[in-house]
């Protein structure tokens, strides 16, 4: 019996002693749970206002999506030609295109911003009994790799060469019909995930 209580004596003061010099370092000691927050990510996703480098560039305001931090955030951009900006929808799709197909800027790429988009790509009209505002693509889109198809589904949804209600009509180059694809909250938090689809409007 007497073991025991030296034991437990030997614990206690233990204890004490550690207490003691949590409180000479300064360190209040406290029984309540404290949120300290999300801890610090070091990639911000985030980059200068006019998403380039700081060099005044020629051209409109336009948005596409990136990949950072595993998920898809939108870009925007001065560096998309007047006449490519809006009107015809090839036109604006091609240039957006190329916006994605290039590396990301010095500011991007500090940000933490990459792109799957990987060519050769192109985008032209659709075919001949398509519906109106189809975009057809060098490749198949399901042969593209899913976070790159994504990238393009939401850059293209959420401009003028879109289908309207965030979504876009794609197809390939063969005479599979064109489908609807959609750009989602879920698809852009998992771009690597299939984009979903719905039959083209006929």
């Amino acid at each position: 019996m007497r073991r025991r209580i030296v034991g437990r004596t030997a614990v206690t003061a233990g204890l004490v002693a550690v207490t003691a010099l949590i409180g000479g370092c300064g360190i209040r000691t406290t029984s309540v749970p404290v949120d300290a927050g999300a801890a610090p990510s070091r990639v911000p996703c985030s980059v200068t206002q006019d998403g380039t480098t700081g060099t005044p560039v020629q051209g409109v305001p336009v948005r596409v999506f990136l990949v950072c931090g595993s998920q898809l955030e939108a870009v925007d951009r001065r560096s998309l030609p007047e006449e490519k900006a809006g009107g015809d929808p090839v036109r604006t799709a091609s240039g957006l295109l190329a916006q994605l197909l290039a590396e990301p800027s010095e500011s991007e790429q500090r940000a933490g911003y990459t792109t799957a988009v990987r060519g050769p790509l192109v985008v032209g009209r659709g075919h001949k009994g398509d519906p109106a505002g189809t975009l057809r693509l060098s490749r198949q889109p399901e042969d593209l790799a899913p976070t790159a198809l994504s990238q393009l589904v939401c850059t293209f949804a959420a401009s003028s060469a879109g289908a309207g209600g965030q979504t876009v009509l794609l197809a390939g180059p063969g005479a599979y019909p064109p489908k609807r694809y959609r750009c989602t909250t879920e698809l852009r938090e998992r771009p690597e995930s299939t984009p979903p689809t719905a039959p083209a409007p006929g």
